[in-house]
């Protein structure tokens, strides 16, 4: 099945972010590359949507405040509800997360892996034991090269 257009196409640092919200609930943000084509947000909601993102590349002390379409099981729920009370700037490893739902850690890393809405549910402030762990289901490239960004745009360096 083909997905639909974006709402919106917003300018991030690390390339382009692709908008959708469904029921004028953000349910979807994608990584896109710099040369993907910018779309202006249409709708009030999107406009919201992309002005809170946005702030937030500016400022990562941001707190998102917006409704949310997340789907996914009640457990995935339950993981991304907790990656919203990690603090930016923090990071907790798969394990410490996993110790906290009492859970396992790739349960963790499964969940994180199917987020929906990354930035807004920050799945990339859990990292390995030993490093950074992946990103998007990768350990490199790309992915880790705009984890690595927002990691560091959190501590303010």
């Amino acid at each position: 099945m083909a997905k639909r257009p974006y709402d919106a196409v917003i300018a991030a640092p690390f390339g382009r972010l692709g908008v959708t919200l469904q029921d004028e609930r953000l349910a979807d943000i994608d990584f896109l590359g710099a040369r993907f084509p910018l779309r202006a947000p249409k709708e009030a909601s999107v406009r919201r949507a992309c002005r809170a993102l946005k702030t937030y590349l500016r400022n990562p002390k941001t707190k998102f405040r917006l409704p949310l379409e997340t789907g996914g099981t009640d457990f995935q729920r339950r993981v991304w509800n907790a990656l919203q009370r990690i603090p930016a700037g923090k990071v907790l490893s798969y394990g410490e997360l996993a110790r906290k739902l009492k859970t396992g850690p790739r349960a963790v890393g499964n969940a994180c892996r199917a987020n929906p809405i990354p930035v807004v549910i920050p799945c990339h402030r859990v990292v390995a034991a030993n490093g950074k762990g992946g990103f998007m289901g990768k350990t490199g490239g790309r992915a880790l090269a705009i984890k690595d960004w927002l990691l560091t745009h959190e501590r303010g360096r």
